[in-house]
């Protein structure tokens, strides 16, 4: 059976990561690597934070938000960006991009005790790479994205007649690309030990 798709599988969880690795991007953090690989392992993003000065994008956020609104946001950027006064950090993410109603839990029951031991040995192999950042603290975070297929009818202008895909209230942030809308639906910072 052909695969009349214009993304195939690959290429969907490439463009969940585009969407991670911008997000990250857009709160202070540097990507050193995307999708850095090492004999059998590989880490979805590899992303610094220096521990300067505090995210453009928070900062705003945090003279606009009133404690009822954005809490949810708010308390997620506080709780991805270190504290200013600390040296900087490395976050070695995994990210799982999935279609709605999935078999896996939006991906968090593929992050199993075996894959975060294969992503601790990665990641070991980084830091013996690159030694320079090797004291550096670390954590392993991990972002869940939906992917939602745009019917081909789909406008942007309501006067036209057509209804969005839907779009969580709760979504971090959103890519459309290729007939494709992708939402970070949960950023997980430090979701589990290392």
């Amino acid at each position: 059976m052909a695969d009349d798709s214009p993304y195939h599988y690959l290429d969907i969880g490439i463009a969940g990561e585009d969407l991670v690795a911008e997000w990250l991007q857009s709160n202070g953090w540097v990507i050193l690597h995307r999708r850095w690989r090492y004999r059998n392992g590989e880490i979805d993003i590899i992303a610094q934070y220096d521990g300067q000065q505090q995210p453009r994008k928070q900062q705003e956020r945090a003279q606009t938000n009133t404690q009822s609104e954005g809490t949810r946001e708010t308390s997620l950027l506080h709780s991805l960006t270190p504290s200013l006064s600390s040296s900087p950090i490395l976050t070695f993410v995994e990210v799982k991009t999935r279609s709605r109603d999935n078999w896996d839990a939006g991906g968090r029951n593929a992050i199993t005790k075996q894959k975060q031991t294969k992503l601790q040995q990665t990641s070991l192999m980084f830091l013996a790479k690159y030694p320079q950042k090797a004291d550096y603290p670390c954590q392993f975070d991990v972002a869940i994205v939906y992917c939602q297929q745009i019917s081909q009818g789909f406008s942007l202008s309501a006067a036209e007649g057509f209804t969005a895909p839907t779009i969580s209230e709760q979504a971090i942030a959103t890519l459309s690309i290729n007939g494709y809308l992708l939402m970070l639906q949960e950023y997980i910072p430090a979701a589990f030990d290392t």
